[in-house]
Formats: structure tokens, C-alpha cells, sequence
């Protein structure tokens, strides 16, 4: 029979409900950006979050854990003296119909039945050393006989089952012609290595031993390469199943190996295929073992099968594990892992490889000119609409409000139109409304409006603000975990004024040590800072210098800080840092205040935790300038900011208007 003309290959599909939708990657973008604002590097918290996984997606660490109980389920449930027990089982058998023949014949000479009672009565305890003992036997009883016969059966397949999956179950009551195809099929496969491995083979020869031989290789390997690694990989199994037994049981094995089919020539074959194995696959791993603790007693075949799962298994922990240079979820083995762990393991894998690629290929993360990861534009975007959301969120659950979608404050139109959403309050752009209606239904009279026709008319501030946030970035900020929840604050802050007050100009200034003005990008990439200092002063001389570039704007000036001021800058340019803080510290920066007021500043306050004395002294500083302080839990504190720039965007009647009493007037936050 021909296997090379109409052979063909099926694979297992590799994904899950083919009608499911895309990936969604907004769960993993506000997770890995909340770690890339703790200070971990994008890739680093793109591969945390495929370890962790989502609330409905499996991590890797979950697949990881799932393939070591795996692992460890096999080791401690079996044992591998199965071949022995079962030959055992089978010698007890004839030896016990052998005596109760002995003692039934009355016909039999008693010399001869004492003679015979004698050899099995003097059988050696070893059970190799007992068959092969018995090889020459004489048997009386028909059943001991077969049992005897079924023992060298036995051993034959077995061998056989351990370089050839399948071959014990295949075998099974093999004729003479049987084992003789099974001999010349070695012969020929011994003769094919051998060429091979003198470099003398060519695609013919691999196809005629398919053509004569395929039926034994239900795997199909279209070349010679796929046929080695799929025999290399079975041998190499078989020989760490021998090196993990006991050496009394190694020694029986190979013992008993020489009665396989009653003729030692299985052995010789299947020595010299091992050899040419290990020599042309080296790579293998031929000299490992495993411990195993179990009591249930595996075959040779089953055994070198168990062997096969676990250098699988750890394969895949490898391949989960994610740890070497390079490394990509496109390595996962995901049919391995479905016949390993099964298909919803295989889902979640391929789940996640395409939450992977869909990340880089996405335009979310970005490589720079150092080759490190960054978070793009777009998804800093991403991650501040979602950080604005969780902000209107935590207000409108204080008052009733809701998300508003203004672009400005109240009053002027923009001259552009939108698409009415719930909760719009903006008068209807009659014309657009009309004519959507009319294109839709095709010019057909009477006129009908649906909701999807209603556009709205967008307004915009009618005063422009220029908006210095000021955040503490000294050491205690890192220590007490406000890190995070300031960069949290900045980005949705910015979010707010790029999308719905694109009039306002917003400039970010970190101060710790010194200050400074900084991207939104580059400060959420801000690892912690431990030197100690809060220059306070020298973000204000920033923050001033940033109004004065806008006369014609409202100044906003907004600081976050959980420090009284401990640094400021001298007149040369250096910092002097001092602590407790020094007087002349604090009066650089009530000086540096003042000119923000005289600027025409609001000033509010966000003074982060409990210590008395930086109480007392925000509020004196506040009160100075006619300010506002302002004391937030963590978790408020982007609402508290938001609110507060919302706040000081017009009058309280038109803020309460246009956003609902989200705002409470001053204090409300206090």
C-alpha cells in the first residue's frame, strides 16, 4: 500500500469561538499604564499583565501553575515497575497451572514429577533470572505454557511500545509474519539512519521505506528530518525511564529484555536504532531521570509516554515562563498545552498571543531610538479617557452628576456640530438634524427624526486659562504611596484639557530637589526619586514664568505636594536644601505665592496626609492668596484636581449649569 500519494496532514484549530469579537485591549492598557506610572518599563508591564492575566482572561502564571500540578499529578501517581509486575504476574500464573498439573497427572513417572516439582520449587527469586530460567522447561500444562509464551509476547511489545507509540495495543496476539515485518522494517530503518548519517540518503530513499513501512508511523513525517526528531524524542524518553528506575530494576528489565519474542534479535536491532539516534540527535536529552513516587505501575510504553509528557510539560513551563531574551508568545506549544492541560488551556494561551501582538501591532506602544518600549500618543490617549471616566465616576457618585462632554465651558458656539449623546444639554443644530433625516430616509416626506439624526451644537469657553499643575516629586511621595495617584492625577488632568478645553493651556511641573517642566509622557515614565528635598519655590518661579507667556489667559495654579518646603534655589542657580525647613526657605516661597496673586493666580492647595504641622502651614499659605486647600483621600485625588480646574473655569452658576453640583464651592473638599 502507497502512504506518499494521498496522505494528508490535519492540524488542531488553534483558536476559540471563531465568531467571538477582537481582543480587548482597554483592560490591558489601564493596567499596564498604572504600571508604567509606578515606574516599570512598558515591556516589563505588558509582560506583567500577560503573566497576571485580565478579570476573564487566564495569565500565564495560571498556566504555568496548571502545568506544574501537571507535572506533578504524573510523578506522584505512578511508579514504573508496571512490566515487571505484569511479568511476574504472568510467571506466578504458569507456575501455579504448572503445579496443579503436576499434581493432577497420575499417569506421570514420580521421578520425573519430583524432578520438576524441585525446578519450580528452586525457581530463583529474581523474576528475569526465573523466566529466562524456565526458557527451557518442558511445560506439562497447556495454560502454563501460554502464560509463559504470553510473557515473551509481552516483553516484545513492550520494547517495541517504547521507541513506537502504539505498538503494545497493535501487536497484540502478532503472528510470525507480524514480527517478521517488524524485524525487516528495523533492518530497513537501521540501514536508512546509517545512510543518512553518512550524508548518502536521498528524498527516494525516505520514500520508498515510507511506501514499504508507513503503516508503522501513523504520525505521517513528510521528510526525513520530522521522521528522526519524532524517533529521537520517543528513545530519548525510553532511555530516561531506564535511567529513573533502581538499578535492581534496570538489571531485571535487561534481563528479561532478551526473551522479547524469544529471540534476542529485537534487542540487537533496537540497540543499534537507539545508537544511530542518539549520534544523528545528540541534542536529546538521553541522560535526565525523574523521581517517581506513585504506586500505580506504568508499562514500558505507558512509561516512556509519561516520560515524553513531562519533558512536554517542561518545555511548556519554559515556554510560559517568558524568561529568556526575546522571548514570544508565539513560542507557546499551544497544541502541547491543549493535549496537556486541554482545549480551554490552548483558548487562553492563543487569547493571550493575541492580546500580545494586537499591543505591539496596535500603535499603543511605541520602540524608541534606545529600543526600549514606550507608551505611544495614542495610547496615552487611551489611558487618560479611561482615568477621566474613573474621575467623573467617583464625582457624580458624590452628587448625582454625570460625565459631561462639553468642549468649553458655557456660552459660545464653536461653530462645529456633534452627534447628541445621553445626557447633552447643547440646544440642537436644527439644519444638520433636519438634513440627516432627509438624507436618510431618501428625500421621502413627511420628515421623521430619529435619535441617531439629532446633532448638537458645541459650545466653548468664553475665557481662556493657562493651568500650572505643580507635583511633588520628593522622596516621600514614593515612600507613602502617592506616586502613582499623582501621575494618575496629571494624566487625567491632561486629558480633561486636550480633549474638552482645547483653548486652556496646561504645563506640568515635578518638583523635588529642583523643579522642572515636563510632558505628560515623560512624567508618567518618571521612575520614584529618592533625594530628599521639596522645592517648592522653584516650581513656582516656573509656574509664574508660564503665566506671564499668557497674559491674555486665566492663571489656574494647582499643587499637590505632601511636604512643607525644604529646598530652594539661591541666586547662583544652586539649590539649598535644609530640614527641618529654614526660614529663609519659606520665605522664598511665600515671596514667589505672592507674585503668582498678583498675577491674578487661583490657587488651590492638595495637601496629602495627616501631619498637623503641614496642615497649619498650607492653610496659612493658602489663606494668603486668597486660595483654597483642599485634603483628598489617594483615591480622590484626581477628582479633587479635576474638580478644582472645573471649578475655577467661570462663575459657580455657570460651572452648576453646564456640569451639575459637582463642585461644591469652597471647602467642598476639605
Amino acid at each position: 500500500m502507497s502512504r506518499r500519494t494521498d496522505r494528508s496532514r490535519f492540524h488542531r484549530y488553534e483558536g476559540g469561538d471563531p465568531l467571538a469579537p477582537p481582543v480587548d485591549l482597554a483592560e490591558a492598557l489601564d493596567q499596564i499604564g498604572q504600571d508604567v506610572m509606578a515606574g516599570y518599563s512598558p515591556e516589563h508591564a505588558m509582560r506583567e499583565f500577560l503573566r497576571r492575566g485580565g478579570t476573564d482572561q487566564a495569565g500565564l502564571d495560571d498556566l504555568a501553575r496548571r502545568v506544574a500540578e501537571r507535572r506533578r499529578e504524573i510523578l506522584q501517581r505512578h511508579d514504573l515497575d508496571g512490566t515487571l509486575r505484569e511479568v511476574r504476574e504472568l510467571l506466578d500464573k504458569a507456575v501455579l497451572a504448572e503445579r496443579g498439573q503436576l499434581a493432577r497427572d497420575i499417569t506421570m513417572d514420580d521421578s520425573d514429577r519430583t524432578l520438576r516439582e524441585m525446578t519450580l520449587d528452586n525457581l530463583p527469586s529474581s523474576t528475569a533470572a526465573a523466566v529466562s530460567e524456565l526458557s527451557s522447561y518442558d511445560w506439562q500444562s497447556s495454560e502454563a505454557r501460554e502464560a509463559y509464551e504470553q510473557i515473551k509476547d509481552l516483553l516484545g511489545r513492550e520494547l517495541l511500545d517504547q521507541r513506537f507509540a502504539g505498538m503494545k495495543q497493535a501487536l497484540e496476539g502478532a503472528t510470525d509474519e507480524d514480527r517478521e515485518a517488524i524485524s525487516e522494517m528495523l533492518s530497513d530503518l537501521n540501514d536508512l539512519l546509517e545512510k543518512h548519517a553518512r550524508g548518502e540518503d536521498t528524498d527516494e530513499d525516505f520514500a520508498d521505506f515510507m511506501d514499504k513501512h508507513g503503516d508503522f508511523f501513523p504520525e505521517n513525517p513528510e521528510n526525513i528530518d520530522e521522521l528522526l526528531d519524532s524517533l529521537a524524542q520517543r528513545a530519548a524518553a525510553a532511555q530516561r525511564m531506564l535511567n529513573s528506575m533502581t538499578p535492581e530494576q534496570r538489571q531485571e528489565l535487561m534481563e528479561l529484555s532478551q526473551q522479547a519474542f524469544g529471540s534476542p534479535q529485537l534487542m540487537e536491532q533496537l540497540a543499534r536504532m537507539d545508537a544511530n539516534l542518539q549520534s544523528l540527535r545528540p541534542g536529546e536529552d538521553w541522560s535526565g531521570s525523574e523521581s517517581f513516587d506513585g504506586d500505580q505501575g506504568l508499562g514500558l510504553g505507558d512509561g516512556t509516554g509519561a516520560l515524553q509528557d513531562l519533558a512536554q510539560l517542561e518545555a511548556l513551563a519554559d515556554q510560559l515562563a517568558q524568561s529568556h531574551h526575546g522571548a514570544r508568545l508565539d513560542d507557546v506549544d499551544l497544541d502541547a498545552l491543549a493535549r496537556q492541560l486541554g482545549d480551554e488551556a490552548a483558548v487562553a494561551a492563543k487569547t493571550l498571543q493575541e492580546l500580545e501582538r494586537a499591543l505591539r501591532d496596535s500603535g499603543y506602544l511605541k520602540r524608541g531610538s534606545d529600543g526600549e518600549l514606550r507608551l505611544s500618543p495614542k495610547a496615552m490617549r487611551q489611558l487618560g479617557k479611561a482615568l477621566l471616566r474613573d474621575v467623573a465616576d467617583r464625582m457624580s457618585g458624590r452628587s448625582g452628576a454625570r460625565e459631561t462632554r462639553t468642549t468649553g465651558l458655557a456660552g459660545e458656539p464653536s461653530g462645529s456640530t456633534r452627534r447628541w449623546e445621553f445626557g447633552d444639554t447643547e440646544p440642537w443644530d436644527v439644519p444638520r438634524t433636519i438634513g440627516n433625516a432627509v438624507l436618510r430616509d431618501g428625500g421621502t416626506m413627511p420628515v421623521r427624526i430619529q435619535v441617531d439624526d439629532i446633532e448638537v451644537v458645541e459650545t466653548e469657553a468664553r475665557t481662556q486659562a493657562a493651568v500650572a499643575l505643580l507635583v511633588d516629586t520628593s522622596f516621600s511621595m514614593a515612600m507613602d504611596g502617592r506616586w502613582v495617584p499623582m501621575k494618575r492625577t496629571a494624566l487625567a488632568l491632561h486629558q480633561l484639557v486636550r480633549s474638552r478645553f482645547r483653548g486652556d493651556d496646561l504645563q506640568l511641573i515635578a518638583f523635588g530637589r529642583h523643579a522642572q517642566v515636563m510632558e505628560i509622557e515623560e512624567l508618567t515614565a518618571l521612575d520614584a526619586r529618592w533625594a530628599k528635598g521639596t522645592n517648592l519655590h522653584h516650581g513656582l518661579l516656573l509656574a509664574n514664568r508660564f503665566f506671564r507667556k499668557h497674559p491674555n489667559a486665566q492663571p489656574v495654579l494647582l499643587v499637590v505636594t505632601d511636604g512643607e518646603p525644604t529646598a530652594h534655589l539661591e541666586a547662583d542657580g544652586e539649590v539649598w536644601f535644609s530640614y527641618p525647613p529654614h526660614p529663609l526657605t519659606i520665605a522664598h516661597s511665600v515671596r514667589e505665592l505672592d507674585a503668582s496673586a498678583r498675577l491674578g493666580a487661583q490657587v488651590t492647595f492638595f495637601r496629602l496626609g495627616d501631619d498637623p504641622g503641614l496642615a497649619r502651614f498650607i492653610d496659612s499659605m493658602a489663606r494668603r492668596v486668597d486660595g483654597r486647600m483642599v485634603s483628598p483621600e489617594l483615591d480622590d485625588l484626581g477628582a479633587a484636581v479635576v474638580g478644582s480646574y472645573l471649578g475655577s473655569r467661570g462663575p459657580a452658576s455657570s460651572y452648576r449649569e453646564h456640569f451639575g453640583d459637582w463642585y461644591g464651592g469652597r471647602g467642598f473638599w476639605v
